[in-house]
């Protein structure tokens, strides 16, 4: 099972007043690297997979200990534990070399944007999605 790797810049209005990263901050690394995932390694150029639009259905994070402001990016892993007709669980781990700050879920759901409704997940990237699925996953903390 192979993950998505995503390397993400801490910006200084990620930190909130108690010197740590803000909860909010954490969904928008998990969005970058999410939309890196799907947007820029889905499979290859030309390739319409998931350019028709997807909505986040739900969010569950765990958060696992605080994560100081500082100049070196945090790593975001990414892969997929469920994938039904309509919809895909991804799931996260935002860490670095010493220690693992979140663990975090995202239910997404494709969307038609010219119809403005759900869509089905196409052949093509249901195969993408195969490549980095794990029914667990988890690491011990």
């Amino acid at each position: 099972m192979a993950r998505h790797i995503f390397r993400c810049p801490l910006r200084w209005a990620d930190m909130d007043a108690f010197g740590h990263v803000n909860n909010v901050a954490f969904l928008r690394y998990l969005e970058e690297a999410r939309i890196d995932f799907m947007f820029r390694l889905a499979p290859g150029e030309g390739s319409a997979s998931f350019t028709g639009g997807s909505v986040v259905a739900r969010h569950e994070i765990d958060y696992l200990r605080p994560l100081v402001h500082r100049h070196e990016p945090v790593v975001v892993e990414t892969w997929v534990t469920d994938i039904s007709a309509a919809s895909m669980t991804v799931r996260y781990e935002v860490k670095d070399e010493q220690a693992l700050y979140a663990r975090a879920s995202t239910v997404v759901v494709p969307y038609n944007l010219e119809l403005g409704r759900p869509r089905r997940i196409t052949p093509e990237e249901r195969a993408f999605l195969e490549k980095y699925r794990d029914e667990d996953g988890t690491v011990a903390v």
